[in-house]
């Protein structure tokens, strides 16, 4: 029961990208493409959605749910490195045809071909977690 608010959301996450088609490989290619507006609109509306969601917990000074006010840290701009790292996540996406989210639907709507992407993405994370300290932040 402790997992079940995770299970749950993780449900309406899937549930929502299987509607939207954002986890279809030919919705994705198309957006490489520039083929169809379609995941251009899902994502332009999630940063929208994401930028008022920020505005309105600086405006309301937005507390946590052990009643922390949550606070934004202002990061040093690395445009070199976030261009850099746009790219590799760009071809990775273009490659497989997924990003994570969808990787995880994909493979619970059955498509068995993806499980080799899912390898691959947390063996790219473990590599990560393994050389961070060496890695230029």
């Amino acid at each position: 029961m402790k997992f079940f608010k995770f299970l749950l959301a993780g449900t309406i996450f899937g549930i929502i990208m299987a509607q939207s088609e954002a986890m279809s490989w030919y919705r994705i290619q198309e957006m490489f493409r520039f083929q169809s507006f379609h995941m251009y609109g899902i994502i332009g509306t999630a940063v929208v959605l994401g930028a008022l969601g920020v505005f309105l917990i600086k405006t309301f000074n937005v507390k946590d749910i052990h009643g922390e006010p949550i606070q934004f840290e202002p990061k040093e701009r690395q445009w070199v490195k976030s261009i850099l790292g746009g790219i590799i996540f760009g071809l990775g996406w273009a490659l497989s045809g997924a990003c994570p989210g969808p990787i995880v639907v994909n493979v619970g709507f059955g498509f068995t071909s993806m499980l080799i992407v899912l390898v691959f993405a947390v063996l790219g994370t473990f590599t990560y977690g393994v050389f961070r300290d060496k890695l230029p932040h």
